[in-house]
């Protein structure tokens, strides 16, 4: 894995973990931001339509966490992150965590250029050709 590639996404993590969502300075201005699976799979184009997307799935929210389990080295700049998602549903009050979720960083020259969320870890994995994971509680590696 890069480690250029590899600083940059656990960067994001950083203020995710944390619940910040806001910083984009990682992101090509021409990012392609997609959702995949989930309610309400979605393209978008550039930053702000990743603006908007990330907008869209926060306000159902409060407190939401991203947090890294681990990060797999695709090769071809591509970073896959196994991912745990936490928060409180906004309208219910419910409880989420959820272990599930991958999300795929592509890079070209140091910028993310592509975001895959899928909110289905196996359907990435299948996405990608790659066994499923027995260690995802792993600390992120």
């Amino acid at each position: 894995m890069g480690p250029a590639n590899l600083d940059v996404v656990r960067s994001i993590y950083s203020g995710w973990e944390r619940g910040n969502f806001t910083s984009a300075a990682w992101a090509d201005p021409d990012i392609d931001y997609l959702v995949v699976d989930g309610p309400e799979p979605s393209r978008r184009s550039g930053l702000a339509g990743m603006a908007e997307g990330w907008r869209d799935w926060l306000r159902a929210w409060e407190d939401f966490r991203a947090e890294p389990e681990k990060y797999i080295d695709l090769g071809d700049e591509r970073i896959l992150v196994l991912v745990r998602n936490s928060g409180r549903g906004r309208v219910s009050g419910l409880e989420l965590e959820q272990r599930s979720v991958a999300n795929l960083f592509e890079f070209r020259d140091g910028m993310v250029v592509r975001l895959v969320i899928y909110l289905e870890r196996s359907h990435a994995l299948a996405d990608l050709g790659l066994a499923p994971q027995t260690d995802a509680g792993d600390s992120p590696s």
